[in-house]
């Protein structure tokens, strides 16, 4: 778990307590390989392969026929063949250690120290796309397969493995085996978004999807043949595991996602645009901390969708939805995950190609941008976003949640 999956963690355990399990892993038993013994080759003599001259004593032959090898040509033959068939094996199955050899002269000049301990960290790249789920809330934002056992201290409890990726991706995973015992109440659903504490995100207003198509669960031992891929940038693994003998394995890809529309912010600090590519939707861009957001252009309301209309710049309109418009960019904060209750800052629409002057100060738990569009238009608005400092919270606050929602 890298750094920023060890920050996320951090707040989702804040706002809902998460236990630290032992996980064992068994790995798996390796035949050992059978090789020449090379015990005996110190106190083999000094070979040289240079024919002595015939003597009386020598067997006569035809010279037609050759001598048969002797042992220690044999044994020299069988050493030699041994470390030419490891070295294609190993080439094949570590294609890139070739460009590595010509890299630059720091392969040459390294110690044998360090070429033993590279060549150790080689031979470990193998298993290096393995993780092993290990706390109750789990984050990651890595490929690879996954692997849980179910212990006695997460007995009973509802777990997560929150995924996430970046902004332009979604997250495809595939169960590679499940057994869960259904009779104890065990259970592993897929969730296409995160959940906590009830809530979602994306809240149900904003997610193309409907609730219900939202979850896939299971139980049993069996093998799940679908593939599940998520609307947006995260994705969440729920599970509970009353036996101590359910396990389960996936794999967690990320693809690419042409028409990005929800997205949860990963970074304390960015620029993104968010758009509806001329739909009818509710586009969000989040990040579970408070933070101060500036939008940089605007472009909500004003481009027709068929591409008709006369574009013109008219500044940044405020208070959009009081107004009554259909399109605008929601500007505010919640204390959970859903957006649905927001609490306003502010609404914008129009066409501005300018930096705003206005930066609105979010003390809430979770920031949102949230772009509502009619379906009539081509809407996009650029904001930064960054978290708040101390400082930021001396100074005025556009926006301050309930203190349940500000816990660090």
């Amino acid at each position: 778990m890298n750094e920023s999956d060890s920050a996320l963690a951090g707040v989702l355990r804040d706002r809902q307590g998460g236990a630290s399990v032992y996980l064992k892993l068994v790995r798996r038993r390796r035949r050992p390989h059978k090789h020449p013994s090379v015990g005996t080759l110190s106190h083999t003599p000094h070979i040289t392969l240079q024919r002595r001259p015939a003597t009386a004593s020598d067997r006569r032959v035809s010279p037609e026929v050759q001598q048969p090898p002797t042992d220690a040509e044999m044994y020299l033959c069988s050493v030699a063949t041994f470390f030419c068939c490891w070295a294609i094996v190993l080439v094949k199955t570590h294609p890139h250690i070739l460009p590595s050899l010509h890299a630059g002269d720091q392969h040459v000049k390294t110690t044998s120290g360090t070429r033993s301990k590279n060549f150790a960290e080689l031979l470990r790249t193998k298993r290096s796309g393995d993780h092993v789920i290990a706390d109750c809330i789990h984050m990651s934002s890595e490929e690879g397969q996954y692997y849980y056992k179910a212990h006695s201290q997460q007995e009973g409890n509802t777990c997560g493995v929150y995924f996430f990726t970046d902004p332009d991706k979604r997250i495809e995973l595939h169960f590679n085996y499940l057994d869960v015992e259904c009779d104890n109440g065990g259970l592993v659903s897929f969730v296409d978004g995160w959940e906590l504490n009830g809530q979602f995100f994306p809240s149900p207003e904003d997610h193309p999807k409907p609730m219900s198509q939202r979850f896939s669960e299971f139980c049993g031992e069996r093998k799940i043949k679908q593939s599940f891929v998520s609307a947006q940038n995260v994705a969440l693994v729920q599970y509970r595991m009353p036996s101590q003998t359910s396990s389960f394995s996936l794999t967690v890809r990320f693809v690419k996602n042409t028409t990005p529309c929800n997205v949860l912010l990963q970074d304390v600090e960015d620029v993104y645009t968010l758009r509806n590519y001329g739909r009818r939707s509710n586009c969000s861009f989040s990040a579970l901390f408070p933070a101060a957001v500036r939008v940089l252009s605007v472009n909500v309301g004003v481009t027709s969708r068929d591409g008709r209309s006369v574009e013109l710049e008219t500044g940044t309109l405020h208070k959009c939805q009081k107004r009554g418009l259909d399109d605008y960019a929601q500007i505010g904060g919640s204390s959970g995950l859903d957006n649905a209750g927001l609490m306003l800052a502010d609404s914008v629409c129009g066409m501005d190609s300018k930096p705003g002057k206005i930066t609105e100060l979010i003390g809430c738990g979770t920031t949102t941008i949230r772009l509502v569009s009619s379906g009539g238009f081509d809407n996009s608005v650029t904001i930064a976003m960054r978290q708040l400092t101390e400082q930021d919270f001396s100074g005025y606050i556009s926006v301050m949640c309930p203190l349940e929602g500000l816990k660090k």
